[in-house]
């Protein structure tokens, strides 16, 4: 009898919590700004930093504040600056020096010297990087964006950076801006 009690008890605890969260829920809405949420949906979605802002979402509420440009975005490259002057009707404008320049790169893990420590594996934002603590690492090419943020924690540098190769899937026609 007193377990039936105590189940009772804790089900009614159990529900006016519940009411009590999700009326939380709808009172204290945040609501996010649909531009903002746009933008960030053209990104690349890499998080690689190399538009000097620690992620995509952060860069894509700099562009709709019109803080930063268009064109810092090296992974996303010219499609994406051209889709974010279409979506923000601003004049598109040539890629920033560095992401023009920018070769498209792959990491490549030397797996002889590779001790299996899983750091880069807890670095790669895509989960491009394939391994067991204690066993070598690999990198699945395809899954790669270059973003060379596997190289620092990396405690025996067996990561380099190398170019891909141009072929009939990267290859593109120069930019016309």
């Amino acid at each position: 009898m007193t377990i039936i009690i105590a189940l009772l008890v804790l089900t009614g605890l159990a529900l006016i919590f519940g009411l009590l969260l999700a009326y939380a829920g709808i009172r204290f809405k945040v609501e996010g700004d649909p531009i903002v949420d746009k933008v960030d949906a053209l990104l690349p979605q890499q998080q690689c930093g190399k538009c000097d802002y620690p992620g995509c979402r952060p860069y894509a509420e700099a562009i709709v504040k019109e803080e930063e440009e268009i064109n810092k975005c090296t992974p996303g490259g010219e499609t994406a600056m051209l889709a974010l002057a279409d979506l923000l009707d601003r004049e598109p404008k040539a890629l920033d020096e560095e992401a023009e320049a920018a070769v498209p790169m792959v990491a490549v893990i030397d797996e002889q010297t590779c001790i299996g420590c899983t750091l880069c594996i807890k670095a790669c934002p895509v989960d491009a990087i394939l391994g067991a603590p204690k066993l070598m690492h690999t990198v699945i090419a395809e899954e790669c964006t270059g973003c060379d943020l596997c190289l620092p924690p990396c405690p025996v540098d067996c990561i380099e950076m190398l170019p891909i190769s141009p072929n009939i899937k990267t290859w593109k026609y120069p930019s016309l801006i």
